[in-house]
C-alpha cells in the first residue's frame, strides 16, 4: 500500500492543473481534473483494455475467413506390395486456387503403375498432367458459404469497433459519475467545515460573554449544541467523502495493471455550470449538429442488419439447384516445354447435379433469415426514435435544472444577507442565539438544496453524455 501511495504521489504531483476560483487561475498540483482523470481511465483501466480485445477478435475472425481462399496443395499417394508383387503405386497431386465467385482453378499430376492397377488409373509411364476449372453454374456461383463468411467477418470488424466504443463509453460514463460524487462530497465537507468554524467562534464569544455576566449561561448550552450538531454533520460528510474517494479509486490504474488509491491530499477541480461541456461535449448548442447515424449503438445495429442480410442472401442461394461443372485438359509428360501441346480431345470432365424435391429445409431457413432481418430493422427504428426522445428529454431536464439552480443561488444569497443582519443585531444585543442559529440552519438547508440541484444539473449532463455516446441509462 505504501508503494501505491508513493506512486499516486509521483503521479499527482506530475500534473500541472489549474483550479478555477473567484480570483485569477492559480497552479495547484494537488488537483486532479476531470479531463486528466478520464485520460487515465481510457489509457490504463482493465475494462478499456478488454474493449480493445473486441477488435483483435474480429481481426482474427477475418483472417480465418480469408483462409478459405488460400491456394491448396494436395498429394495423395497409395502403394501396395504383397507377396513380392507390386500391386499398385498411385500418385495424385493437385494444386487448387479458389476464387471469389466460386470458381476453382486446378492443376494436377498423376503417375500410376502396378500389376493390378485399375484400368481407369492407367496413365503414361512418365505421368499425366492436367489443368482446368471447376464452375458452380447454379448454387454457389454468386455467393457461397466461404464468400458469406468473409463478408460477415468484414462486417464484424466494423461491428466490433462500434461494440468497443459502447463498452468504453459506458466505462467513461461510470467514471464521470464517480468523479462527480467525489467532487460533490468534497463540496459538502467544505460547507460543514465552514459552518463548524463559525459555530465554534460564536460559541467561544458567547462563553466569554456569559463568564463576564453579559449573557445568560443557558446561551452557552445552545451554542454548544450547535457546535456538536455541526461536528456530527461534518463527520457524516467526511464518511461520504471517504466512500466516494474509494469508489473513484476503482477507476484509477497505472501501467502493468497496477491499481492506484487516491490519497486524501488530492482534490477535484472546481466545477461550474458549464465545466463539463468541453470535456463531455454536452453543450446544448452542439446537439444541433448531432448525427444520429454516427451513434455507436445505431452503427452497431446497422452492421448487425448488414450481417443478417448476407446470411439471407446465402439462404436464398440455397434454393437454386446445385450444378457443378468440371473440365480439365490432360497431357502426358514431355521432355521440352516447347513441345507442350494440349489436345482438345484429351480431357477429363464431370458434372454434379443436386436438387431436393420440396426444398422445405431451404425455404424454412430463408424464412427465418428474413424474420431476423425484419426484427433487426424494427429494433433499429425503435432505438432511433427512443434515442431522439431521450436526447430531447435530457435537454429539457438540463434547462430546468439551470433555472432551478439560478433560483436557489438567489435564495442562498438572500439567506446569507439575513444571517449577516441577524449576527449584527446579535452583536448589539438585539437578537438571540436561537434566532442566529435559526437563520444559519435556513442558510445551511438552502446551501444543501443548491448543492443538490447543482448535482442534478451535473449528473443530467453526464446522463446526456451517456445517451450521446452509449445510450445506456444512468442510474
Amino acid at each position: 500500500m505504501c508503494r501505491v501511495y508513493l506512486l499516486v504521489l509521483s503521479l499527482i504531483f506530475h500534473f500541472s492543473l489549474y483550479a478555477q476560483g473567484e480570483t485569477n487561475p492559480v497552479v495547484d498540483e494537488n488537483v486532479l481534473s476531470l479531463n486528466e482523470f478520464l485520460a487515465y481511465v481510457k489509457e490504463y483501466h482493465p475494462v478499456a483494455k478488454l474493449a480493445n480485445f473486441e477488435i483483435s477478435t474480429a481481426q482474427a475472425t477475418l483472417l480465418k475467413s480469408r483462409g478459405a481462399f488460400d491456394p491448396q496443395v494436395m498429394v495423395d499417394w497409395k502403394n501396395k506390395e504383397f507377396d513380392s508383387k507390386g500391386y499398385y503405386d498411385i500418385l495424385n497431386s493437385t494444386f487448387k486456387i479458389p476464387t471469389w465467385y466460386g470458381i476453382e482453378v486446378k492443376a494436377g499430376f498423376e503417375q500410376n503403375q502396378g500389376e493390378f492397377l485399375n484400368p481407369q488409373n492407367s496413365v503414361p509411364d512418365d505421368g499425366l498432367y492436367s489443368a482446368g476449372v471447376s464452375v458452380p453454374i447454379g448454387q454457389g456461383l454468386f455467393i457461397n458459404q466461404r464468400m458469406a463468411d468473409l463478408k460477415q467477418a468484414k462486417i464484424m470488424q466494423d461491428l466490433s469497433q462500434a461494440q468497443r466504443d459502447i463498452r468504453l463509453n459506458q466505462l467513461l460514463s461510470d467514471a464521470v459519475l464517480a468523479y462527480l460524487d467525489w467532487y460533490l462530497a468534497n463540496r459538502e465537507v467544505n460547507l460543514f467545515q465552514d459552518f463548524l468554524e463559525r459555530a465554534e467562534i460564536r460559541f467561544d464569544g458567547i462563553k466569554k460573554s456569559a463568564l463576564a455576566g453579559n449573557m445568560p449561561t443557558i446561551d452557552t448550552l445552545e451554542a454548544g449544541i450547535v457546535v456538536q450538531d455541526r461536528e456530527l454533520r461534518l463527520e457524516q460528510s467526511n464518511l461520504k467523502l471517504i466512500k466516494s474517494r474509494l469508489h473513484l479509486s476503482n477507476f484509477l490504474w497505472f501501467e502493468d495493471n497496477i491499481p492506484l488509491e487516491l490519497g486524501p491530499f488530492v482534490l477535484p477541480e472546481e466545477l461550474g455550470e458549464n465545466s463539463l461541456d468541453p470535456v463531455l461535449g454536452t453543450n446544448l448548442l452542439q446537439l444541433e449538429n448531432f448525427v444520429l447515424a454516427d451513434h455507436p449503438k445505431i452503427r452497431a445495429l446497422d452492421y448487425k442488419i448488414d450481417k443478417l442480410e448476407v446470411n439471407q442472401q446465402l439462404k436464398a442461394e440455397m434454393l437454386k439447384p446445385q450444378l457443378d461443372l468440371e473440365y480439365n485438359f490432360v497431357n502426358e509428360r514431355v521432355s521440352q516445354v516447347n513441345n507442350l501441346n494440349f489436345n482438345p480431345n484429351d480431357y477429363k470432365a464431370g458434372l454434379f447435379f443436386k436438387l431436393p424435391l420440396f426444398l422445405r429445409k431451404e425455404r424454412g431457413n430463408l424464412k427465418l433469415a428474413k424474420i431476423k432481418v425484419n426484427e433487426a430493422q424494427l429494433d433499429l427504428d425503435f432505438e432511433s426514435l427512443q434515442l431522439q426522445n431521450k436526447i430531447q428529454a435530457s435537454r429539457s431536464e438540463i434547462l430546468s435544472f439551470i433555472i432551478q439552480l439560478n433560483t436557489f443561488q438567489s435564495i442562498v444569497k438572500d439567506y446569507s444577507s439575513l444571517l449577516r443582519a441577524e449576527e449584527r443585531k446579535f452583536s448589539f444585543g438585539e437578537s438571540s442565539v436561537f434566532l442566529v442559529n435559526a437563520r444559519e440552519v435556513s442558510l445551511i438547508d438552502s446551501r444543501l438544496k443548491e448543492i443538490k440541484v447543482f448535482e442534478q444539473l451535473l449528473k443530467s449532463k453526464a446522463s446526456l453524455f451517456n445517451i450521446l455516446v452509449n445510450d445506456v441509462e444512468v442510474e
